[in-house]
């Protein structure tokens, strides 16, 4: 007789009278007690986070919830218009929109980050250091024709103003690790090799926080769009009292510069 194969998870599990989450007992452990930041933290990591990691971390999520009308709210509010029957559609329209050029960047910096520390044998030990190693990192990115993700930024062209809030908390709450010595670095260094200064962009301080709380770049970007996920409901539920998806429909509609192939 065949063996009934079994499927293996640490996350969640339920019988007919209780509901267990990470271990705890959801409703007696976990309800009133644990914030949905703490937890989102404790699934991924698989343990809770320390009062400093959830300040970091939920501020975060904050940092990256809304930044108006980018193509992820758009792209929700359209859907909703389309579909109000379907508010999940609109939900995963506006998320399924988070990738390189939106959202992305925390990953890519997470990444470039991590990419950057592990190659070293060493971690420095000064600023002068960290200059030293960014210096040799923005060169060797500008020299392979590509940007250093969390350089920049198209509105914020002289201070993300989320970024040195991120230094602050991360001083208070010592999370200062070695994502964040190099991404400021970074920030001090590019002028010498790139001629020209860019503000270091919230997405990518974000990144380099995430990382320095340890989590792995390849996780990253879900963090972004969870967070972009509350940013979107918040789109879709204006939508429903005060809309302006079917604006912009007729607005491009009405405006078609109809060219037919020749």
């Amino acid at each position: 007789m065949a063996e009934t194969p079994s499927f293996r998870t640490g996350i969640g599990t339920s019988d007919a009278d209780t509901i267990t989450l990470l271990g705890k007992d959801l409703a007696s452990d976990m309800l009133g007690k644990v914030t949905f930041g703490e937890l989102a933290f404790w699934l991924v990591a698989k343990r809770p986070p320390s009062e400093n990691e959830r300040v970091m971390f939920e501020s975060v999520l904050v940092a990256l919830a809304d930044h108006g009308f980018t193509p992820t709210a758009i792209a929700a509010r359209l859907t909703y218009l389309s579909a109000p029957d379907s508010i999940q559609g609109a939900v995963a329209a506006g998320i399924l929109g988070g990738g390189s050029r939106f959202l992305g960047v925390t990953e890519d910096s997470a990444g470039f980050l991590s990419a950057a520390i592990a190659a070293e044998s060493s971690l420095p030990s000064d600023d002068a250091a960290w200059d030293a190693l960014a210096i040799r990192v923005i060169s060797e990115t500008r020299a392979a024709g590509r940007f250093v993700p969390g350089l920049g930024h198209p509105v914020h062209k002289v201070t993300d103003p989320r970024t040195p809030r991120f230094l602050e908390l991360a001083h208070e709450h010592d999370a200062f690790g070695p994502h964040l010595s190099l991404f400021t670095a970074i920030g001090r260094a590019h002028p010498e090799v790139l001629g020209r200064t860019l503000p270091l962009n919230g997405a990518g301080v974000c990144g380099a926080v995430l990382a320095d709380l340890g989590f792995s770049p390849a996780i990253v970007r879900g963090f972004a769009l969870l967070a972009r996920c509350a940013g979107v409901l918040g789109h879709i539920a204006e939508e429903q009292v005060d809309p302006i998806a079917n604006d912009i429909y007729m607005n491009v509609d009405r405006n078609i510069d109809y060219s037919p192939p020749k």
